[in-house]
């Protein structure tokens, strides 16, 4: 299976250049910083030989620590020149706490965990021979760039020291959108119009069809005009609400992402299936039965029922599924009430590791909040402090203490530091329905 799995690689990652030598690069220009990074700041950007742009960023008092930055998304579109900095300001504490930032735009948009996690790698190569050799190195992956980092360690486990996940998709490909496939289904089942009885009807589960128009504003309409998510609770019609809280009870999605997480499962599954895989569709939810709605025998009679490819799951889990074979310091954080990637990736992420015999490198902790794309600042510092003392330590630091020095940074980012160290998430499949997708090892 294990061969079967590296020859099905192929569609994920068809058509893109190897990792290109050092000497075959263009060595990286100097540029203005962009706002938010501490004086004295040097900044470069560039272009990569297979096509990613990168931004960097040293501080005058530098550490000796490169911080590598994996983005989330996957961002869609054709990658431009300032792609990173978006992501250099968001997470310019890092620069301000004294280490070199790098980040990487991907060379191409679309989804693919490990042709980013080797455009990680390749800027860490970079920085490494036209900036300088670092004293040691972390790579930091935000969402669904969690998913590539994590999977960045597991492919170069001499690459980086250390490794910071927050909010991470850390259920990977196989696993990490089932609760997606099962909204689309659900949805439908209420809301008859996405497609609409008049539309060319699709299987689901393949987002939607090549060739077929949609944008984005679009689908908010169709989703808004169902379930008057868009409007206040008071403006929706009875029957709006009565949809809206079926769907969510159901599906566990909560209703200010709810045509976010529609949005995902119908482009980010277009691109999955049409652009990476032939095609063939690796989501499905054939078995899953369903609970929380008003009547759970009619839904379950009629929901649409979407089988997984066998050979689309085997090539998806063989890009993205984590194995949990790491050798380096593990830190995570995700926020109790992500609305994104749900905390519960956390517990599978953990499982992972126990599997594989290493969750003693795993430290995982949790805010209070109620976001995902970025938590509160002095956690972050807090975080990579705490990631360097345990490499320079050997000792893996305790939630509770992470906790406790977070508070020190809030003078220098006037933000609440909101970590709860005695929580535990509850397992993956109590957020998210059990399904046993074809074709995995």
């Amino acid at each position: 299976m294990r061969g079967k799995t590296i020859l099905a690689l192929a569609g994920l990652v068809a058509g893109l250049p190897v990792l290109a030598p050092a000497a075959a690069r263009a060595a990286p220009g100097p540029v203005a910083c962009p706002d938010g990074l501490p004086a004295g700041t040097e900044c470069r950007r560039g272009r990569d030989a297979n096509g990613a742009y990168y931004w960097i960023a040293v501080p005058k008092d530098w550490n000796g620590t490169l911080v590598v930055h994996s983005h989330g998304g996957p961002r869609l579109g054709a990658p431009k020149p300032d792609d990173p900095v978006e992501d250099l300001q968001r997470f310019a504490v890092t620069v301000s706490e004294g280490y070199a930032w790098a980040g990487s735009s991907y060379r191409r948009g679309g989804y693919g965990v490990r042709m980013a996690a080797e455009d990680t790698e390749n800027l860490r190569q970079l920085f490494v021979a036209e900036v300088a050799k670092p004293k040691r190195t972390f790579i930091h992956g935000q969402s669904w760039g969690g998913n590539v980092a994590a999977k960045a360690i597991e492919l170069y486990p001499g690459s980086y020291d250390g490794a910071l996940l927050t909010s991470g998709v850390l259920a990977g490909g196989t696993e990490g959108y089932g609760y997606r496939t099962d909204l689309r289904a659900v949805y439908q089942y209420y809301c008859h119009n996405h497609p609409r009885p008049d539309e060319p009807q699709y299987p689901l589960n393949i987002g939607l069809p090549a060739g077929q128009r949609m944008t984005a504003k679009e689908l908010a309409e169709r989703v808004d005009a169902c379930t008057g998510v868009d409007k206040p609770a008071a403006e929706r019609s009875p029957e709006q609400a009565r949809k809206l809280a079926e769907i969510t009870a159901v599906t566990r999605v909560p209703e200010r992402t709810l045509a976010s997480h529609m949005n995902w499962a119908t482009f980010l599954y277009r691109d999955i299936v049409t652009e990476r895989l032939g095609g063939r569709s690796p989501f499905g939810n054939e078995g899953v039965r369903y609970t929380g709605s008003s009547d759970d025998a009619a839904l379950n009679a009629g929901v649409a029922r979407l089988r997984a490819d066998p050979k689309a799951v085997a090539e998806l889990a063989g890009d993205s599924d984590l194995t949990g074979k790491v050798t380096i310091p593990t830190l995570t954080i995700h926020a109790i009430d992500d609305p994104t990637a749900f905390v519960e990736h956390e517990s599978h992420y953990r499982a992972v590791r126990e599997k594989a015999g290493t969750a003693g490198l795993l430290v995982q902790n949790f805010t209070r909040e109620h976001v995902h794309s970025k938590l509160h600042t002095p956690e972050y510092a807090a975080a990579f402090a705490a990631l360097s003392r345990w490499v320079d330590t050997k000792q893996a630091p305790e939630p509770a203490a992470i906790a406790a020095s977070c508070e020190g940074y809030r003078k220098a980012y006037p933000e609440t530091c909101l970590f709860d160290p005695g929580f535990h998430p509850a397992p993956y499949d109590s957020r998210v329905y059990p399904r046993d997708p074809a074709g995995k090892d």
